[in-house]
């Protein structure tokens, strides 16, 4: 195949920010009286839009959450992303050397992504090439975003490669017919079951074996 446009993730992916998101929400949900690990936030929560995540939560724990939640916990994410968001570790090196045309589909709401973005000094790269599942009547692991940032973008679905870190990216990448690499160098996938995954998709945990992988994929070779 010929990869024409790279659809990267942002949280897990391009901003190692998995771990600071999890920590947030669990502290605000221990304040209600509800206990979850982080292991359940990355099995049951990792990839999906908040709104998902929230009725997840309501749906499990019987436990209505108060109308200002979502922003509480928005606003706290964002303090804490102030002082301690990083990229993961050797994708601006990437970025930096990247020929081909990308962009970021993320199911963060625009706030967060800008924000995200912004942080890390990636707004003005990445500037109108951000979507976001608000764009969407689905998110993952629906297959309309990654469609719908591909489409934009100019590019079909085949000669697309989509970067994910979580099994709900993954499933709509390969829902919108598209190549996908799992990436599992984020601090929250290190060490962890969820760093590999099953059937077909190639795991990677560093960003020095990225170009080596879209070499491979670009001339049509099978990746072990």
């Amino acid at each position: 195949m010929t990869i024409g446009l790279i659809i990267f993730d942002c949280d897990g992916v391009i901003a190692d920010s998995e771990v600071l998101s999890a920590l947030v929400l669990i502290d605000q949900l221990a304040a209600l009286g509800i206990a979850v690990t982080p292991a359940e936030v990355r099995r049951d929560f990792l990839g999906r839009s908040f709104p998902t995540v929230a009725d997840t939560i309501r749906q499990r724990f019987g436990n209505p959450l108060p109308p200002s939640f979502e922003m509480d916990y928005r606003r706290r994410l964002l303090d804490r992303f102030a002082t301690e968001l990083r990229p993961t570790p050797g994708i601006m090196a990437v970025l930096d050397r990247l020929i081909h045309p990308s962009c970021i589909a993320t199911s963060s709401s625009p706030q967060r992504v800008g924000r995200t973005l912004q942080v890390l000094g990636l707004a003005e790269r990445f500037a109108g090439r951000v979507f976001t599942a608000s764009q969407v009547r689905h998110g993952k692991p629906a297959p309309d975003l990654f469609l719908f940032a591909a489409a934009q973008m100019g590019h079909a679905p085949a000669d697309t490669l989509v970067i994910e870190d979580s099994a709900p990216g993954i499933a709509a990448a390969q829902a919108a017919g598209m190549q996908v690499l799992h990436y599992a160098g984020g601090a929250h996938l290190r060490n962890s079951d969820a760093a590999s995954m099953p059937g077909d998709v190639q795991s990677f945990d560093n960003w020095t074996e990225f170009p080596h992988l879209l070499r491979e994929l670009s001339a049509g070779a099978s990746i072990p």
